[in-house]
């Protein structure tokens, strides 16, 4: 996705080797022509799989996973990070560790979201160490559902969670695949679409 690419390379900002700051587009002001070109290639990429419903992790997955929802016609489940008072019904809870905010959060959803059976594409927007992803896949488990696919808007391929999720036999599409950063520049390697 070139305009994806494009977008990072003049709007994002490596702050180190490790964050990239992409506020200006996705998480903070999202650039919704980027987001539905991106639901449109996650659609087309896992086109011929049984897919009933997307799936993603509050907040910055949100924009690109209602597009690819969109795209195949499916509802979305929006995973949570904290439970509140008004949250009722049966719910699974998982631990995951934020690779962004060095925290570990509650990832949590109803049951009767991922109905047992369903088939689930995770959409995320980074993909650094993979807890986020095998978070949502234990999710899934929990409750019964198998996994799709996953499609990442921007992968960190410096970082190891391309290379568990692989090791695990789970295809992955991933945008934008980051080689490497410095403050202020960001190296690419080719995207799965």
């Amino acid at each position: 996705m070139d305009n994806l690419m494009h977008a990072i390379e003049t709007q994002g900002k490596a702050l180190d080797s490790d964050v990239l700051l992409v506020d200006s587009f996705l998480n903070h002001q999202v650039d919704v022509s980027i987001m539905e070109e991106a639901g449109e290639t996650f659609a087309k990429a896992f086109a011929g799989v049984k897919i009933d419903r997307v799936a993603t992790i509050e907040s910055s997955g949100i924009a690109p996973a209602a597009f690819t929802a969109r795209a195949l016609g499916v509802p979305l489940v929006i995973m949570k990070k904290q439970t509140s008072r008004i949250m009722t019904g049966e719910a699974v809870h998982v631990p995951v560790r934020s690779f962004t905010k060095g925290t570990v959060y509650e990832l949590m959803c109803k049951k009767a979201f991922l109905p047992e059976g369903d088939s689930v594409l995770f959409i995320d927007d980074f993909l650094a160490s993979g807890e986020a992803a095998f978070g949502a896949m234990k999710i899934f488990e929990m409750c019964g559902c198998q996994l799709a696919g996953i499609g990442i808007l921007i992968e960190k391929s410096f970082q190891a969670g391309r290379e568990k999720l692989q090791e695990k036999g789970i295809r992955t599409v991933s945008l934008a695949r980051v080689a490497s950063m410095e403050t202020g520049h960001v190296s690419f390697l080719p995207a799965d679409a």
